[in-house]
């Protein structure tokens, strides 16, 4: 079958000596998880179950380093896990597959591999055969949703957002200027030349016409950059209209404020009602019973972007609002109707974990469905099971199914034969006292081999967000298997502004960054510090973003505590942070406002006892500092601070940059080069006298040693 999907592929207009990216052969010595290793792993995502509940349709991506890229294949499996087959085998990724047709066939994105081409809906038959291109937008299309009638369709596409220098002054044709009049002219990795509207059309099977822009002459976008996708866009159960997600604000207006409506476009009038005026949160993920109910997720306040995610529920017209979850002091992250639309599931931080439950739609009543030692991330039904995602610290994302009270099923089992040759790594859950009287649940990762009569160096995890859940996650950089196989002890502690421990735990965090979050930071390490087997002279810090920012506070405040630092994209001067960032509404609801204004108590509070930059006088332990020249969120100026300052110091300090990286490290060959790095840095001042210690000494240049 593969020959042939190949075959097919090459039809549809491939070059000729395109290199296809498939599973890496790779060989494991000594046990030993290594960068190398982490990014041959098969990463598996997005399963969607067929329309009689027999199959499994999921996609695995593989990293390739020497073409410094990553493809994304499709493959589908029986709803036991049985019999799983590659569908595709192609140079470019397909995406957003769902079934259609019955099951006869898939829908999916893809970019034909000719010169100049851009992404497209297209369909195939289930077996992989027939692949034919049936959309033809000039930007090409983002994702897609198909109404349950699969008559229509909407498809996300980018528009003209602005103005160009060209547009200003048409007779200077090279100039590459960009002339700005209003806030939100760049956003998180892109200056903003463009956004996303939804377009619906007429959809026969085999090709999209009569394409019509719901937010035609609007510069308004949907879904919502950065995070947001197909999961703002819903049909109702008739396909005449579709529910989509926009914060109709612009320029200033937008950056400072969070209030996004679910809108209700009638696809025969080309009406639009708003659902949810008012309401002056985010209001997001609108999912749409068979009965017309729509349930969504609401953010009560505007401007707070870490709120609590309650689940609202409604009727098709907007009208009986009921927030289902008024007596659940947690924030939900993902929903889906119960088959039966007796219960909307739902996947949410819980203790420091990400597990499935239900609320009944009736009494509100929540309970679990699916729990343990690990985060899951998706919900699909296959008549009375859930499929779902699964992954901890300790593994990657594999397809499970479970059915409530029973164990869960793992069905996809892409990665078990490279992790069965790793050395074990073990994770405990230890409660660490905090300064005001409280248990912290805190995750503590101890090495392969692990002999508690002897001293291991330690690495204290900060996490970022700053009010993102430190649950069982798996990551391809921040990846703590990886740091524990390296023999650290991992230190991740669920301090003060992380979601899963109750709205007062979480918002304790805004208006006070210097505050008690800082504290239970130093209560982990202290904590951990009295255990035999840990090296109380050489323990580590390190995070990325608001973990970043926390490794360069704490490196003016932590009295002796740390041996070595590492932040990367971290905040290292307020002030520079308020003006420099792009969604104001972060910044104002975190640090209470401007820092000029001198009547705002929490403002001053924050820029004068939060700002790192004050502290650099206490500076006087080795840093190192990295970041992505692409990163618009907490731009590159503020690692540069950093190192400058680590630098006019006398301190051991050294940079990374990557000049095509934003907030995150994504490419193969930038991440292993990150996680070489990190290591050699740590292993040098916490394993005095290792292989990489010695190698790093060589490198440094005379006054760095």
């Amino acid at each position: 079958m593969l020959a042939t999907v190949a075959t097919l592929t090459t039809s549809c207009g491939q070059q000729s000596g395109s290199k296809l990216i498939e599973k890496p052969n790779v060989t494991v010595e000594n046990k030993q998880f290594t960068p190398e290793l982490l990014n041959a792993l098969g990463r598996v995502s997005d399963p969607q179950v067929s329309p009689d509940g027999t199959k499994i349709l999921y996609g695995i991506t593989y990293q390739d380093v020497e073409q410094n890229k990553g493809n994304r294949e499709l493959w589908v499996m029986d709803a036991n896990g049985e019999n799983a087959q590659q569908l595709t085998r192609t140079v470019n990724s397909e995406s957003n597959a769902v079934w259609m047709d019955g099951g006869n066939k898939i829908a999916f994105v893809y970019k034909d591999d000719k010169e100049g081409a851009v992404p497209q809906m297209w369909v195939m038959n289930a077996d992989g055969s027939g692949r034919k291109c049936v959309s033809d937008m000039e930007n090409g299309v983002e994702g897609f949703v198909l109404s349950p009638d699969e008559s229509k369709v909407v498809l996300i596409s980018t528009v003209k957002y602005g103005k160009t220098a060209q547009d200003h002054h048409p007779d200077l044709d090279k100039t590459k200027a960009r002339i700005i009049d209003d806030l939100m002219y760049k956003h998180w990795n892109e200056w903003v030349t463009e956004i996303p509207h939804p377009f619906v059309a007429s959809f026969d099977g085999s090709k999209v016409t009569d394409v019509k822009d719901v937010l035609a002459d609007t510069q308004f976008e949907s879904p919502m950059r950065p995070w947001g996708g197909v999961e703002q866009l819903a049909w109702t159960p008739d396909s005449k209209s579709l529910i989509y997600v926009c914060r109709k604000k612009t320029g200033k207006e937008y950056a400072i404020s969070t209030n996004s409506d679910l809108y209700c476009y009638n696809t025969e009038d080309e009406s639009t009602k708003n659902l949810t005026e008012g309401m002056m949160g985010y209001d997001n993920n609108p999912i749409v019973a068979k009965s017309g109910k729509i349930a969504w997720l609401s953010m009560e306040h505007d401007g707070y972007e870490a709120d609590k995610n309650r689940i609202f529920m409604m009727d098709a017209d907007g009208s009986n609002k009921v927030d289902l979850t008024a007596n659940w002091d947690y924030s939900v992250d993902a929903i889906a109707w119960s088959p039966d639309e007796k219960y909307i599931y739902f996947i949410c931080p819980f203790q420091g974990t990400q597990p499935i439950f239900r609320i009944d739609v009736a009494t509100q009543q929540v309970n679990t469905v699916a729990t343990g030692q690990c985060d899951y991330a998706a919900i699909v039904f296959a008549g009375d099971q859930v499929v779902t995602l699964r992954h901890s610290f300790l593994e990657p994302n594999e397809v499970f199914s479970l059915i409530p009270g029973q164990e869960p099923k793992q069905l996809s089992h892409v990665n078990d034969d490279l992790l069965a040759q790793l050395g074990e790594v073990t994770c405990n859950k230890v409660m660490v006292p905090t300064t005001d009287g409280k248990q912290m649940t805190t995750w503590v990762l101890l090495p392969p081999d692990f002999d508690p009569g002897k001293k291991y160096p330690a690495l204290l995890f900060c996490e970022g967000g700053p009010q993102s859940p430190m649950s069982q996650f798996w990551s391809y950089r921040w990846n703590l298997r990886l740091m524990a196989s390296n023999g650290y002890v991992v230190i991740a502690p669920n301090r003060r502004g992380l979601p899963g421990f109750g709205t007062e735990w979480n918002a304790q965090i805004s208006g006070d960054y210097g505050g008690q979050n800082m504290k239970d930071y130093m209560s982990a390490v202290d904590y951990m510090k009295k255990e035999p087997w840990i090296d109380g002279e050489h323990i580590g810090a390190t995070g990325a973003s608001y973990g970043g920012y926390s490794v360069y506070w704490l490196a003016g405040n932590h009295q002796g505590r740390f041996a070595a630092f590492l932040a990367h994209a971290g905040i290292f001067n307020l002030m520079g942070q308020y003006l420099e960032t792009e969604e104001m509404w972060f910044v104002n609801w975190d640090l209470g406002g401007p820092y000029w204004d001198k009547s705002n108590a929490v403002a001053q509070k924050s820029f004068a006892v939060a700002n790192p930059a004050n502290y650099v006088q206490n500076w006087d332990t080795p840093i190192m500092c990295t970041t992505g020249d692409n990163d618009f969120r907490i731009v590159y100026t503020q690692t540069m601070q950093a190192f400058n300052a680590a630098k006019l110091r006398d301190l051991p300090a050294r940079m990374v940059l990557f000049p095509d990286e934003d907030h995150w490290v994504q490419k193969p060959q930038n991440s292993i080069l990150w996680q070489r790095e990190f290591f050699a840095w740590f292993d040098k001042w916490l394993k005095p006298g290792s292989k990489n210690s010695a190698q790093e000494t060589q490198n440094q240049p005379d006054e760095v040693k």
